[in-house]
């Protein structure tokens, strides 16, 4: 046992070391937890190709998704977020379960990334939001963009409803900011 996680420890650093971008993720719960995920540069060649191929806002926001969700899956294959299940019940008791702190500060930091890379040409990046429906006893958070355009409209991208590496849950923040979303 000892050996298979020498052996594992080993095969992660040299994951990182291999790779052309670090980035933080966190999980435990309010970010209790801050590991160092790493990104090939073919890895990113993928999210980019992948993102150019948007031809306006929409077609980008669906991509988006997807992206981020490829994103979170190789960062799953370094850290312990591979277990996160979507919500925050399904995965009770397992290491690397992320609650909406996690998610919207983990997702905010992926979208930043890909921003400071340009692959984000109809959408800027803004700071994380809250929602409280019905009641203050269930507060939730998101990753937020806007469109570039004089509209400037904002959109969710919530990742906590869904199991690590699936596409991400992008809504227009109106909705969002209502309840809208998956049932988790």
């Amino acid at each position: 046992m000892i050996r298979s996680a020498i052996v594992a420890l080993g095969l992660a650093l040299a994951d990182l070391a291999g790779a052309d971008e670090r980035l933080t993720v966190c999980h435990g719960y309010g970010c209790l937890v801050q590991e160092e995920v790493g990104y090939t540069d073919g890895q990113l060649g993928e999210i980019r190709r992948l993102m150019f191929a948007a031809g306006d806002a929409a077609g980008e926001r669906q991509r988006l998704a997807l992206a981020v969700g490829q994103l979170y899956a190789w960062a799953g294959q370094q850290s312990d977020i591979r277990h996160d299940k979507g919500g925050n019940y399904a995965d009770e008791g397992v290491s690397g379960r992320m609650d909406c702190i996690d998610h919207s500060t983990t997702t905010t930091r992926l979208l930043r990334l890909l921003e400071a890379r340009g692959y984000l040409r109809w959408h800027r990046v803004l700071e994380p939001t809250v929602r409280a429906v019905a009641t203050v006893l269930f507060v939730h958070r998101s990753a937020v963009i806007e469109t570039k355009d004089d509209a400037a409209e904002s959109f969710a991208v919530d990742s906590w409803f869904v199991d690590n590496g699936q596409p991400a849950v992008i809504l227009p923040l109106a909705e969002w900011k209502k309840g809208a979303g998956p049932d988790v």
